[in-house]
């Protein structure tokens, strides 16, 4: 017969507290914010890292373009521009008119010394108080080449005779020892068997500047390149090439003692030591042999938080002064890049 069973006692069931749970809540906000903090401070420090490095990419692959595009400057492949006569007016860097073009060719660079908005025809919202730069050169490769655009694609081009007869190169004309047309049939010149057809390069007429916009009314400044062009009709257009490209200066080394060296610098030839004629300008253009670049990047996007106090120096102007951009007292940050960039075509013409 089994005894009395014993009861066990009831287990008391019990929860958190009213103060357990706020304080267990407050702690887990507080790890939260300190963890939504860290995040965005993260993220913030990334953004301005991968903004710092776009700036300095841009700004390099800028001088790039340019440093590359100058040292092609003056080449015309077989023709030495040396024989040209001088262009009897200043060139107008935006003719489309091919005997214009022709004419300007002794002019291997040109430019234009802080420009108006409305410095040139063929540029549109050209940033004001900056320089244009032109450049003048035959495509280094022959026109249909491997690796080279075709002839179907458009000029104009350059044509340069190799056949020493008299309606050529023994004319005594050196407007007959080349030839510019945007037509490639119906250049004339031919090579060394007087028979065969010259060959052909693409020229290029390129204008660089700097617009207030990359795209209408986004207010990001850019460096664009207005390029001549002969798809059908010969004309300029424009290709942006480096956003956040906010000013452009130039100074140009000039020969003035026929030695084959740059001795004076000037940011515009054309009135350098009180030049005021047409052809003490193109003399003076004539003999650029370097070309100092510099350049002013920006942030595309501004900074939270910074202020931009900095004043920029972007080389010298023509006395000697240093040649300063104010500061802009906005969120943007920026950086000067500069190059000296030496013309190895004209100067290896000019080399005693």
């Amino acid at each position: 017969m089994k005894g009395p069973t014993m009861r066990q006692p009831a287990r008391r069931q019990s929860g958190f507290t009213l103060a357990e749970l706020m304080v267990s809540v407050a702690l887990g906000l507080m790890i939260i914010a300190g963890m939504t903090t860290l995040f965005v401070n993260n993220n913030n420090a990334q953004a301005a890292l991968e903004t710092a490095s776009r700036q300095v990419e841009n700004g390099r692959y800028a001088m790039q373009l340019m440093g590359t595009d100058l040292r092609n400057a003056g080449f015309y492949a077989e023709f030495d521009p040396t024989v040209l006569p001088a262009p009897a007016t200043v060139p107008d860097a935006c003719s489309v008119d091919m005997d214009e073009v022709k004419a300007s060719l002794k002019l291997h660079v040109q430019g234009v010394d802080n420009a108006s908005a409305t410095a040139l025809a063929c540029l549109d919202d050209i940033a004001a108080g900056t320089d244009i730069l032109v450049v003048r050169h035959a495509n280094t490769c022959i026109a249909g080449a491997e690796d080279c655009e075709a002839v179907a694609d458009g000029g104009p081009f350059l044509q340069a005779s190799l056949c020493d007869n008299v309606s050529e190169l023994n004319s005594g004309n050196p407007d007959t020892f080349f030839a510019v047309g945007t037509d490639a049939a119906a250049l004339p010149l031919t090579r060394r068997d007087c028979e065969t057809a010259a060959a052909l390069r693409r020229l290029q007429v390129h204008i660089y500047y700097i617009a207030a916009n990359n795209e209408e009314g986004d207010g990001i400044p850019t460096l664009k390149r207005a390029e001549l062009r002969s798809d059908g009709e010969a004309a300029f257009r424009i290709v942006p090439l480096v956003e956040g490209i906010q000013n452009m200066q130039l100074e140009y080394g000039m020969d003035t003692d026929a030695d084959g060296a740059a001795d004076s610098y000037a940011t515009d030839p054309a009135t350098f030591n009180g030049c005021a004629l047409a052809a003490c300008a193109i003399t003076n253009w004539s003999n650029v042999l370097a070309t100092r670049v510099s350049l002013l990047a920006r942030n595309t996007v501004p900074t939270a938080g910074h202020t931009d106090t900095k004043t920029y120096q972007l080389g010298y102007l023509s006395d000697g002064t240093a040649n300063t951009v104010a500061a802009a007292n906005d969120g943007f940050k920026r950086h000067v890049f500069q190059s000296l960039v030496n013309l190895p075509n004209p100067t290896g013409r000019k080399a005693p």
